[in-house]
């Protein structure tokens, strides 16, 4: 046994040592500095004025969706017993890494010019996007797979992760700027399916009863967690709106899509679980729900009260997703999701892409007035017909569940 934990901490080590020995070494064959005067690296094909340039990022949204993603996703695994402190460090190297990592692949394809990557607080951004649907994807095999099997996939998600995203932003144009699809669905939905291949009944059950031995310290987690997100998810949402209206409505749709998410729990918990209060990692829950539901349909003309409907939905569906659905993951599908990624990420990622398609529907001059152009910049062209968004964004949602699908078989067999 000793021989067996020195060995898979050399693995661990030595594979550490050899990612970061091959990213220096890109980084200093491609990765420049870019100003504000380089080249748009848009497709040609597309209008691209409602991309965000390094002029358009203030220092501080950068800072909130970097803590959003450093602090938020290590406090949400941390409540899993005896798995908890070791889940957030494996966090945090994961975050080291997909964000070099990320600034590469995805800069190949966005950002590359006369064989350079430029980088600059927009690929920084993009980096922590992709970093965050590795994380939610760890989510669902957290206690099942080493250290070792956690940097390999996130290795490979990132560059699935990344052809998704250049797929559908860049060459479907495809308006999703929370990222609906993704990150929360797509990073759900790997996660789910590399969790279906590597399932193994024994183990799984051992282990699903260590994770229920829990204590009161996760509450008090959970409440960091679920304060850290109400804070700092805004700015997640609306980092990629660069003008000041643009901003102002993903921000606020996002605040009225968390209270109505809370409420639903208040809500419906106590008639499921027969609690008089909802436990705070349901509270918690509840919120990634609602943040999720609002990725697409943030900066689009949702109306406040639209905002509430979508994150009381949203709440709705998740605490009913965790106890009727997880079941039957399980049982039936033979999917162990640890953290129920499929109820605060997958199904409310969903559920926001199909409220985007429906808001396309009025993405006219007359309705959006300027804002047409930094939504949907191929419709205020004349371009692309308003039916012609509809369908590319209705699209969008089958071929990111079917890369996320291959990519995580793929990944799980590896």
């Amino acid at each position: 046994m000793p021989e067996h934990t020195a060995a898979s901490r050399l693995r661990l080590s030595g594979l550490c040592f050899l990612l970061q020995i091959l990213n220096i070494l890109l980084f200093a064959v491609f990765v420049r500095y870019g100003s504000e005067s380089s080249p748009d690296r848009c497709s040609p094909q597309l209008n691209c004025s409602r991309r965000n340039q390094d002029l358009g990022f203030q220092h501080p949204r950068f800072q909130d969706v970097h803590i959003q993603v450093l602090l938020s996703f290590g406090l949400l695994v941390a409540f899993f017993g005896r798995y908890g402190p070791g889940s957030a460090a494996i966090s945090i190297l994961i975050i080291a890494f997909d964000i070099q990592w990320a600034v590469l692949i995805q800069g190949f394809f966005n950002f590359f010019l006369n064989g350079k990557i430029y980088v600059g607080a927009q690929s920084m951004v993009s980096a922590d996007f992709c970093t965050a649907a590795v994380l939610i994807s760890t989510g669902a095999v957290l206690g099942r797979v080493n250290p070792v099997q956690m940097l390999l996939l996130a290795l490979l998600e990132v560059t699935v992760c990344t052809l998704n995203e250049y797929i559908l932003l860049s060459l479907m144009g495809v308006s999703d700027s929370g990222r609906s699809l993704t990150v929360h669905t797509f990073g759900a939905y790997f996660g789910l399916m590399v969790s279906r291949i590597l399932y193994q009944p024994h183990k799984d059950k051992r282990k699903r009863e260590e994770r229920q031995d829990m204590g009161h310290q996760p509450d008090l987690l959970a409440v960091a967690g679920t304060i850290y997100l109400w804070i700092f998810w805004p700015s997640f949402t609306s980092a990629t709106t660069v003008h000041d209206n643009a901003e102002n409505w993903a921000m606020l749709n996002t605040y009225f899509s968390l209270v109505a998410t809370t409420m639903a729990t208040f809500i419906l918990s106590p008639v499921l679980y027969g609690e008089s209060t909802p436990r705070m990692v349901q509270i918690q829950n509840a919120t990634l729900a609602g943040m999720a539901v609002m990725g697409m349909a943030g900066e689009m003309l949702v109306t406040p009260f639209g905002a509430l409907i979508a994150g009381f939905l949203a709440g709705l569906i998740s605490l009913l997703g965790f106890r009727f659905f997880t079941p039957i993951l399980h049982s039936r599908l033979k999917i162990q999701d640890a953290c129920g990624v499929h109820n605060i990420h997958g199904l409310p990622g969903i559920l926001g892409s199909l409220l985007g398609t429906l808001l396309t529907l009025l993405a006219t001059a007359d309705t959006y007035g300027d804002r047409l152009e930094l939504v949907f910049p191929l419709v205020a062209q004349g371009s692309r017909t308003v039916t012609d968004q509809v369908f590319i964004q209705l699209g969008a949602l089958p071929l990111t569940l079917l890369l996320a699908t291959l990519g995580g078989c793929v990944t799980g067999e590896i």
